[in-house]
């Protein structure tokens, strides 16, 4: 049987290895690649206003049994001066503790949490976190 052209690409792989998981691990797998996504998305008109005096952070209300995915994206919009580059590895890093190891989801989202809030409070005293 002849092999298709790209058949080994890492587009199929990833279908590959996609088709071969549980329903659970596949939406593990998807919240991990939707949060990747969008952390390689910046914003340049968040780091490009520059800010004369420390701005608050929105509302930060966690609904019950919030998802990790859901709690980045709730977290940036609640600390929109915040540096997303370092923040987001850092976060990345918590994410993949809950995929890849199985910590529990509210863990996680305590630990973002207090990370986000380490940024911040950074931010407000004008150095790095």
């Amino acid at each position: 049987m002849l092999q298709q052209q790209g058949a080994n690409t890492p587009e199929r792989r990833l279908t590959r290895l996609y088709r071969s998981l549980g329903a659970t691990d596949r939406d593990a797998l998807l919240a991990f690649a939707e949060f990747l996504a969008q952390r390689g998305a910046a914003d340049p008109a968040l780091s490009a206003a520059p800010v004369a005096a420390p701005q608050e952070p929105g509302p930060l209300n966690r609904p019950p049994a919030e998802s990790v995915v859901a709690a980045i994206r709730r977290l940036r919009h609640a600390y929109p001066m915040l540096e997303h580059g370092d923040l987001l590895h850092q976060a990345s890093a918590l994410m993949s503790g809950h995929v890849l190891q199985g910590r529990p989801a509210a863990e996680v989202v305590d630990d973002l949490e207090a990370l986000f809030a380490r940024h911040y409070s950074a931010y407000r005293d004008g150095r790095q976190a």
